[in-house]
């Protein structure tokens, strides 16, 4: 009888050696992943501690901050530029033309200088045998105070089809 009482001790003390051995070795391999964690961490904190994570992320929001403001800041300027631009006359409309059927050839112009906004003026030159005439007329929302000609007209056409 007492046989049996030492062997099943003796089964059991094996038993917890293993588990025991299984445990030491679990405990070196969680301690070498928490030295790679460990070495990560200080890579990627570059020294700082949690102190310094509070810095870093206080200045990223004030570069958050200036960010925007340089943004509205560029806006305002795109704005204004378009404005700008929208207004620019830079459309240009030249119509040639025979003042005289009966003699001379296409020395006469008609010039139409406007905007996007049909602001802008048409220059007329008549040319004569002796003598040439030029005249400006002003131009707003593509119409004047004085009459157009249709040469006129036909020069104020052609720059408003540079529009598009």
């Amino acid at each position: 009888m007492d046989q049996w009482i030492e062997r099943p001790f003796d089964w059991v003390t094996v038993g917890l050696l293993v588990v025991v051995l299984l445990l030491i070795i679990r405990n070196f391999a969680l301690g070498s992943k928490l030295k790679k964690l460990r070495k990560s961490y200080t890579q990627f904190m570059n020294g700082n501690g949690v102190e310094g994570l509070e810095d870093i992320i206080i200045q990223m929001k004030e570069r958050l901050q200036q960010q925007d403001e340089q943004q509205r800041s560029l806006k305002q300027t795109v704005n204004g530029l378009s404005e700008t631009l929208r207004k620019k006359k830079g459309n240009i409309g030249i119509h040639r033309y025979n003042a005289f059927a009966e003699r001379g050839s296409d020395l006469s112009f008609s010039v139409a200088l406007i905007n996007d906004e049909k602001d802008g003026m048409v220059l007329s030159g008549i040319h004569g045998r002796d003598e040439t005439f030029v005249y400006a007329k002003p131009l707003k929302e593509g119409q004047s105070a004085y009459a157009l000609t249709p040469e006129e007209i036909e020069a104020i056409n052609l720059a408003l089809q540079q529009e598009k």
